[in-house]
């Protein structure tokens, strides 16, 4: 380890830009790599280096970050960059991945000597931002030191649920605490459906609720959101929602658990996409209340 801990960000999108700008800003090395290289090089003007591959950024890097779109993309990555990999070097995944998608990253980071720690985020864009974020982290001891300057600078908690991050802690925590946050987001979006189909005024929905226990900050964010029509930048996209959707249903099924919102949810987010919303904040649910 030098005095200044590296650190190469594989994935630079919603999440991914906003860490590497907080690590550059923490006063940490940073190489930043992304597939679509128009969404790092902005990057460049905050201090981080700008890799032209995932093998040329995580050359040298004490901890290498990865926040990509699910499992096979963070394993495909991490493949173009093992020629640039040493054993030894910590591996953060933040990336939610689900229990499958895991299961091949952690092998991947034992055929290479990685010190693997299973870390995924809880938040969303502005908490990425401030520099904010949950981080639900398991992994081995000899990784904490090293890792610590990293997560300090992308969070402001660390919850540590375990020593061994290939059995899944962190992601099983992470995707239970996402069918939470899904299944308010779905809520929120019907309640503003019925609310228009009935020609129900929204603000009095959200009057009866105020100060009560079925009032909560996260029904009145989704909402201004929605009724403000600001659902672009998407603080969480619908597309990646879905997508998070279905790895909760499928940890259930794994599980023996059978989740028949979560589901149901996942098809409403697949309406939504196909409508043309993909890109939107997730509340965009909304819309798959309706024919189009």
């Amino acid at each position: 380890m030098s005095d200044t801990t590296s650190v190469a960000v594989l994935g630079t999108g919603i999440m991914g830009a906003p860490m590497a700008r907080n690590l550059a800003r923490a006063g940490l090395a940073v190489r930043a790599w992304n597939r679509s290289p128009e969404k790092a090089e902005p990057l460049a003007a905050h201090g981080v280096s700008i890799a032209r591959t995932p093998a040329e950024a995580v050359r040298d890097a004490d901890v290498v970050l990865t926040m990509l779109y699910d499992g096979p993309a963070a394993l495909a990555v991490m493949r173009d960059a093992a020629p640039g990999l040493r054993p030894g070097t910590v591996w953060a995944q933040t990336t939610t991945a689900g229990l499958e998608g895991l299961d091949a990253l952690a092998s991947f980071a034992a055929e290479h000597g990685l010190l693997f720690v299973d870390a995924p985020v809880l938040g969303t864009k502005q908490p990425a931002e401030e520099g904010k974020l949950t981080v639900l982290a398991a992994g081995p001891d000899a990784a904490r030191a090293p890792l610590g300057p990293v997560l300090d600078a992308i969070g402001t908690r660390t919850v540590w649920v375990g020593e061994d991050g290939t059995d899944g802690a962190a992601s099983r925590l992470k995707l239970v605490l996402n069918s939470w946050v899904l299944t308010v987001t779905h809520g929120t979006a019907e309640a503003l459906a019925l609310a228009k189909g009935l020609g129900v005024d929204p603000e009095r929905f959200l009057d009866a609720v105020a100060g009560g226990p079925l009032d909560m900050g996260y029904l009145r964010a989704k909402a201004a959101l929605l009724l403000g029509g600001e659902l672009t930048p998407p603080s969480f996209a619908t597309t990646t929602a879905e997508k998070d959707a279905r790895l909760i249903v499928a940890a259930g099924e794994r599980a023996g658990v059978r989740l028949d919102v979560a589901a149901a949810g996942a098809e409403r987010f697949h309406r939504a996409v196909e409508q043309g919303h993909g890109d939107e904040d997730m509340v965009a649910s909304y819309f798959a209340s309706f024919d189009s």
